[in-house]
């Protein structure tokens, strides 16, 4: 399943893309019109998506709905650091001993097809594809062997990075936090049509040019070993977006340096999963997030 967030006439609701129509799940009262709240509700709310369409009910046709962010204000939108061998060679760092964990503020999330702005204050701005998972269940202390039980599905991240503000400082988290550097989606497919996350390629494309082109079986730390770690530290909620590390070919590292500029697009490609798309503009004057 296809697990979307979008607005249709003026409201925001969760649903399901099937071809070119979107199943309405505000037709049901037992279905949740936030996805944090579908997916605290579990497999009722699952299940009564489920039956609307089956029985081809409550459809709109794509192209009359916005997608949003599939999950737009996740309560924690966490990212791993040098998790990819390639990654770690063209940045000329160490193997991290342990995951590298930062935080994304849940302000910068965007949706497919929505602007990225260049900031007022730097033109250091990189592109980094990542596959992403959704936590589904409240959990804490989970068993490496029973990880995948937790997830809710996948989606894609551009982690788009401020590098310059990146390294001043340490936990990163001002650099990789600009309000719009969040693209997500455009949707969760669910755990059961993804056979192994661990085996999907990623691409990532600048206008027409293609930047990054790997694959999920080189992370260095998998997403159970990822889910376990954590899992120690912190209670894990539904709808908590995990972004999975990059692999190379990121703008900083290309000569000359490959930072996106305004004018262009940047779209992202995971297997099985879909592409995320967003052009790049100059941040307009006076934005504030809103919603």
């Amino acid at each position: 399943m296809k697990l979307v967030t979008f607005k249709h006439q003026g409201i925001s609701r969760v649903g399901a893309v099937v071809d070119d129509v979107v199943v309405d799940g505000l037709a049901r009262n037992n279905i949740p019109q936030s996805m944090l709240e579908f997916l605290e509700t579990g497999t009722v709310a699952m299940a009564a998506l489920q039956e609307l369409i089956d029985r081809r009910q409550a459809r709109i046709p794509l192209d009359e709905v916005k997608l949003l962010a599939p999950v737009p204000r996740p309560g924690k939108f966490l990212g791993i650091g040098l998790n990819y061998a390639d990654h770690i060679a063209e940045t000329a760092q160490e193997k991290p001993e342990y995951p590298t964990f930062f935080t994304k503020q849940s302000s910068c999330v965007i949706a497919d097809g929505d602007a990225i702005h260049l900031p007022a204050v730097s033109e250091k701005l990189d592109y980094e594809v990542e596959l992403a998972f959704v936590i589904g269940q409240r959990c804490r202390h989970v068993p490496l062997e029973k990880a995948d039980e937790v997830i809710a599905g996948y989606t894609i991240v551009n982690d788009v990075t401020v590098r310059d503000w990146q390294f001043r400082t340490p936990t990163w988290t001002i650099g990789k936090s600009f309000d719009t550097h969040g693209p997500m989606g455009p949707w969760i497919v669910t755990k059961d049509e993804i056979m192994d996350p661990h085996n999907l390629s990623l691409k990532t494309w600048v206008d027409d040019e293609l930047r990054q082109f790997s694959n999920t079986s080189h992370m260095i730390f998998n997403i159970y070993q990822m889910i376990a770690y954590l899992s120690q530290a912190m209670t894990l909620e539904p709808g908590d977006v995990i972004s999975t590390g990059t692999p190379s070919g990121v703008g900083v590292k290309m000569q000359p340096r490959g930072y996106m500029r305004a004018g262009q697009v940047v779209k992202i490609e995971i297997e099985n999963i879909g592409s995320l798309s967003n052009p790049v503009i100059n941040e307009p004057e006076g934005f504030v997030v809103t919603g």
